[in-house]
């Protein structure tokens, strides 16, 4: 866990979200050609995993949800690995028995991903309760998304966290859409963070799709979090811009508002300010783009050629 790095520049921020968007594309495709098993991308959602991601340090424990690929990217996990996870093979990071909804990597400080809306906050205290009766310096980050925010165990997870005092980054990636279902449709509120002072935590809401701001914002967040081992709740304001689950033609979504938030894509922004200060130039983008895809391909090719695993590995490493 001591590769990862604590400080980082606007030129590695713009090439984690390059890779998480290039891998989730790629694992749409090959769902389309190949017969992968479905996934839940991030695609659109990149700043909000990058800059949450990229204030913590290598003491932090992450608990995250179904749409996990980019936190898991962000924190350095290996593409390939995730990959064959994907594909139920023995390379995986779980040796094929989480696919994509359940990874975990201990090496990483990724206790777990859920696929049960909200079930990450309903373990999030444990661990930071572990935490804090083992002296442990790590705060406890848990990535949720506004439709977990409709649970009860949000409600449940916050109020105890404030009483007992927990050191817990909630951290609330509103991305506008639950499944198939507006939130509008769900909630009277438009900020997710309003709910948090209502269990004495402090809060704030970031612009989700502009990765330098959610920096900033988490840093602060974390920060709070650390000196006083007491929750704070980070919403990132974002939207997801492909479908709920792959594959998915998004035919339930109003047209007009998928092209607004298109025009606020967290990538394309980094580009162009860093194009406008000259911190990145015609000759580094093509670099960096390149790097990415290689680094897919290459993580399609391990993920083919890797082998299952035996039968008898069934029922190794699972416990209950």
């Amino acid at each position: 866990m001591d590769t990862i790095r604590r400080h980082i520049s606007s030129l590695d921020l713009l090439e984690s979200m390059l890779l998480i968007r290039a891998y989730d594309e790629r694992l749409a495709r090959m769902q389309t050609e190949d017969g992968l098993p479905g996934s839940c991308t991030a695609v659109g959602q990149e700043a909000a995993a990058v800059g949450v991601v990229a204030a913590l340090t290598a003491e932090d424990l992450i608990l995250t949800n179904h749409r996990s690929s980019g936190h898991l990217l962000a924190r350095g996990a290996d593409p390939g690995r995730m990959m064959a996870e994907v594909k139920g093979k023995a390379t995986g990071y779980c040796k094929g028995k989480s696919g994509s909804l359940h990874i975990s990597v201990r090496e990483l400080g990724v206790v777990l991903t859920s696929t049960i809306v909200g079930g990450e906050l309903s373990l999030a205290t444990g661990v930071a309760l572990s935490q804090r009766m083992l002296d442990r310096p790590g705060i406890v980050v848990c990535f949720f998304g506004d439709g977990a925010a409709c649970e009860g165990i949000f409600h449940e997870s916050l109020n105890l966290a404030s009483v007992w005092n927990l050191p817990i980054l909630y951290v609330c990636e509103n991305n506008q859409w639950q499944a198939f279902v507006h939130r509008r449709e769900t909630m009277r509120t438009d900020r997710i963070s309003a709910w948090g002072g209502k269990y004495g935590i402090d809060t704030a809401t970031v612009d989700g799709n502009d990765v330098q701001a959610v920096l900033s914002a988490a840093r602060e967040a974390a920060g709070t979090v650390r000196g006083t081992r007491r929750p704070y709740l980070l919403e990132t304001y974002t939207y997801r811009l492909r479908g709920h689950f792959e594959p998915d033609d998004q035919a339930y979504v109003d047209r007009a508002e998928l092209e607004r938030w298109r025009n606020k894509d967290p990538i394309e922004r980094l580009q162009a300010r860093l194009l406008e200060s000259g911190a990145l130039n015609d000759a580094l983008l093509p670099a960096m783009r390149n790097r990415v895809m290689h680094q897919v391909d290459s993580a399609e090719r391990f993920a083919k050629s890797s082998p299952y695993p035996e039968l008898a590995q069934m029922h190794t490493e699972v416990f209950a």
